[in-house]
């Protein structure tokens, strides 16, 4: 490892350390959250549903027109179409940045797991003021949608399988319904844009929306699990895992929200463009998962560009490296929309 790669290493880690709320919570194999009571032979079950999801998963992601959508100030809220034992969680809120020189052009931003309620606020007002309008939606278990007792957005991702399934789903769902309200809007030139868990959620919305033209994957990795399983910001559900699963078995079980199911429906989509961002010195989404993720998009033939962060993944919103990745996703928005 050279000097640059230990003293980014070193800085990544001190980021990753600042958080001090992490809760290692126990491991539930979450059938109940999919349907089933209990059930003898959880393994079972979860290899069987993720083989018919990803078989038919136009179905597992289907939406609905938003019922009841209010658009207060710059706050659009409407009830998910996925009800959970949550209150909070059962509205989607979005942050909407009309622009009037948007001439039809949309782009739904999802930030990062565990984002404040601020997070890609900046982003959308510059897409704003350069044009194009955005609105950034908060994902399930993210901020309004928090219920109280938790700290972190821990019901997204976590040792509860089902749980976890679950979550994804409904923030690919709600995502979804949003594009439904964005084109209610007039919006007939639509993109989305996602980082890091936002991303995996951009890119199961767009693989299952043919109506997304333009999409920006900033951070990559080809499966769900494998970030939970080697990413640092993942270690305490690794913890709880490792004595119930292997990383070959969580491949199975959380295939059906994971990319690497569905990049060959990207493919054959000749208005849609995509770039695809990763950073070299990532310590979440590893630079090896993220490079099966452009070997992917090479092997189908998905228009794509690549654009190379020479940093990690907290870093990413440091100086100078927030500006250059704010940069390129800005400027292929606006090309390609």
């Amino acid at each position: 490892m050279g000097l640059y790669s230990r003293w980014m290493d070193g800085w990544e880690t001190r980021l990753a350390n600042l958080d001090q709320n992490r809760v290692e919570r126990p491991f539930d194999w979450g059938l109940d959250w999919l349907g089933f009571d209990s059930e003898p032979a959880p393994r079972t079950v979860l290899q069987q549903y993720n083989r018919r999801y990803v078989e038919c998963s136009d179905e597992f992601f289907r939406q609905q027109m938003p019922a009841g959508a209010r658009l207060q100030g710059s706050t659009l809220s409407f009830p998910s179409q996925m009800v959970t034992p949550y209150e909070e969680n059962n509205t989607v809120w979005g942050e909407y940045f009309p622009s009037p020189r948007a001439a039809g052009r949309a782009v739904l931003v999802l930030p990062q797991w565990n984002s404040d309620d601020q997070s890609h606020i900046g982003l959308c007002r510059l897409l704003q003021r350069l044009g194009l309008s955005a609105l950034r939606m908060s994902k399930a278990y993210h901020h309004r949608r928090m219920p109280p007792e938790t700290m972190r957005a821990d019901y997204h991702v976590s040792a509860n399988l089902g749980r976890t399934i679950h979550a994804t789903r409904q923030s690919v769902v709600d995502a979804r319904a949003c594009l439904d309200w964005l084109g209610a809007q007039g919006y007939t030139r639509l993109g989305i844009l996602g980082t890091s868990l936002g991303s995996c959620v951009a890119l199961l919305t767009a693989a299952h929306d043919p109506r997304i033209q333009s999409a920006v994957f900033n951070h990559v990795s080809m499966n769900f699990s494998d970030v939970v399983w080697t990413g640092m910001s993942c270690r305490h559900i690794r913890s709880t895992l490792d004595a119930h699963v292997t990383q070959d078995e969580m491949r199975e079980y959380w295939r059906v929200i994971s990319p690497s199911a569905y990049l060959h429906r990207l493919a054959g989509r000749p208005s849609f463009q995509s770039l695809l961002i990763w950073a070299g010195h990532d310590t979440t989404f590893r630079p090896e998962f993220s490079r099966q993720v452009l070997d992917g998009f090479a092997r189908h033939r998905i228009p794509h560009k690549v654009f190379y962060l020479p940093c990690g993944h907290y870093t990413t919103a440091k100086w100078p490296f927030v500006w250059m990745d704010g940069f390129a996703m800005c400027r292929f928005l606006l090309r390609t929309l």
